[in-house]
């Protein structure tokens, strides 16, 4: 919201309409409560909007805005009260949600749906002001309990209450079993809506913020182990879960919950919206593209796409993710996530394809396509190919970054995974996924580092103390192929150890080709 107000007050017209769609709705609630006339109401608001925006520069926080907002609404109420002596019918007018093309498909549905749309309007009319206005604004605007408060000044239990009471008096007074099952036809408060992201952290502070909807927590990790374009194909899906048990300790019956995320996916169209919260970074990127990639072949029919895609937030110096914010900053993000095109969605299943290709010259050819309209893409594409083994040494982005703090002195596992992280942040890189790295640096006979303090590498689903105390030196090897002398990549392939970036297995014989060129940012085949 601060970035709207920021922008209204330089004069961008953008920043404008997206405080009118933010608060109109409102508004318009709150005025026609106090002038019971459509019309009348619609003036008010555009006058208070006039009003609001000519005051601006007085508003001292924009966080304070919608209550700000709904005084000057009320008070243009007023005004033409006093001028018209217009008196009030505390009626609420409930939009026709039938259109007449459907009417027209299936007359006697859409007739009987008009006679309980009438019956719940009436029943509505009976309700104390304070509960209509509730109702209104929530099961018929769509906003959330958050805005709602904002907005009316009224703590978020207290209109809690006030729907539970309204739904109960509801209960009484209309004519059908069920007063729930007549609300889900219509847009209930944000109950159509999917909210789609990764991290069970950032998902929790989603559910607090008061945002409404479902969410969909997607655990995959696209940046590890073996990967297809047809992530569904059950064979590779078996040899997914072997693979990621054996190098992350992740069992296969938790990895293969991903089934039932997929049929979650599968009723998408049991919402009228979703919304995809995702980062810059190349885990997130990833999954993202993954996503649109499903989505590009589905036929959406009249669910909305959303995305909101981040890398940075106000106030926060090293952005890392949404992980990283309070319910309360979470709530900030509400409404400011955009309607994907045909082309953005296009753009993000070209990621994938390329991606998950093993064919390294899809993934070049990605490098020199222009991906502007997914603006994180092409700097999240070169950190992922940036894992390959690179033309002066055969280490990789990680292996490089690992051995340079392990010089520098950061020896521990801990200091060292938050170091490297901090350094390679656009990877999006988890613990599990560096403790597999760092393992395989300190694998024989081509050994990088020798680990001490400690019997072995721990399973790391599993707590470990004495890891944590553990401490990481460079060998002789090391050391050679940190100063150039030495080419780790092609003194592995004497080993049968496979490993995979993106869908590029790297083990096989052609690989010894593949090189990353780390001055000019782009894949050399040898």
């Amino acid at each position: 919201m601060k970035t709207w107000i920021d922008g209204a007050l330089q004069g961008q017209a953008e920043a404008y309409e997206q405080l009118v769609t933010q608060f109109s709705g409102m508004a318009l609630a709150v005025a026609y409560q106090k002038l019971g006339d459509t019309f009348l109401a619609e003036d008010v608001v555009q006058e208070a909007f006039t009003e609001a925006f000519a005051n601006l520069s007085k508003l001292d926080k924009p966080d304070a805005f919608p209550g700000w907002f709904k005084v000057i609404v009320e008070r243009q109420c007023y005004r033409l009260m006093r001028r018209k002596q217009h008196g009030t019918v505390p009626v609420l007018e409930i939009e026709d949600v039938i259109q007449e093309e459907n009417q027209a498909h299936n007359p006697e549905e859409q007739a009987l749906k008009g006679e309980v749309h009438r019956l719940l309007q009436d029943s509505i009319s009976n309700l104390p002001t304070s509960m209509q206005l509730a109702v209104e604004l929530f099961y018929f605007q769509g906003y959330s309990l958050k805005e709602m408060s904002e907005f009316l000044g009224v703590n978020v239990p207290a209109l809690k209450k006030r729907l539970y009471d309204a739904r109960s008096r509801l209960r009484r007074s209309l004519p059908v079993a069920d007063v729930i099952s007549v609300f889900s036809d219509l847009y209930e408060g944000g109950k159509g809506m999917l909210h789609i992201m990764n991290g069970d952290h950032a998902a929790d502070r989603l559910r607090q913020s008061g945002i409404q909807g479902e969410i969909l927590v997607w655990r995959e990790l696209y940046t590890f182990g073996p990967i297809t374009r047809n992530m569904r194909n059950e064979k590779d899906r078996s040899e997914r879960a072997q693979y990621l048990e054996h190098h992350l300790g992740i069992p296969q019956t938790e990895y293969l919950k991903i089934k039932e995320l997929e049929q979650t996916l599968k009723s998408f169209h049991q919402h009228e919206e979703i919304v995809l919260w995702f980062e810059y970074d190349l885990y997130d990127q990833a999954m993202l593209s993954y996503l649109l990639h499903y989505f590009r072949e589905q036929d959406l029919k009249n669910t909305k796409l959303n995305l909101l895609c981040i890398d940075n937030y106000p106030d926060i110096e090293h952005f890392r993710g949404l992980g990283q914010l309070t319910p309360s900053q979470i709530g900030r993000l509400s409404g400011t996530w955009h309607v994907m095109g045909a082309e953005e969605i296009q753009a993000g299943s070209e990621f994938w394809a390329a991606y998950a290709s093993s064919d390294i010259q899809d993934h070049k050819d990605y490098l020199l396509k222009n991906t502007s309209v997914l603006p994180f893409a092409h700097a999240a594409f070169k950190a992922h190919l940036s894992r390959l083994p690179s033309v002066s040494n055969g280490l990789g982005i990680i292996e490089q970054s690992t051995l340079e703090a392990i010089r520098e002195g950061v020896n521990s596992p801990y200091p060292l995974f938050k170091h490297v992280g901090d350094q390679l942040h656009i990877l999006g890189m988890g613990d599990l996924e560096y403790w597999a790295h760092l393992k395989r640096m300190t694998e024989e006979p081509h050994a990088l580092l020798q680990l001490s303090g400690v019997q072995a590498f721990p399973n790391f689903q599993q707590h470990h103390d004495e890891f944590r105390h553990a401490v990481l030196s460079l060998t002789e090897l090391g050391i050679q192929v940190l100063n150039g002398e030495v080419d780790w990549a092609l003194l592995r392939h004497d080993t049968s150890y496979t490993s995979w970036i993106g869908g590029l297995q790297i083990g096989e014989e052609e690989d010894k080709l593949w090189r990353w060129d780390t001055v000019n940012g782009n894949v050399v085949i040898l």
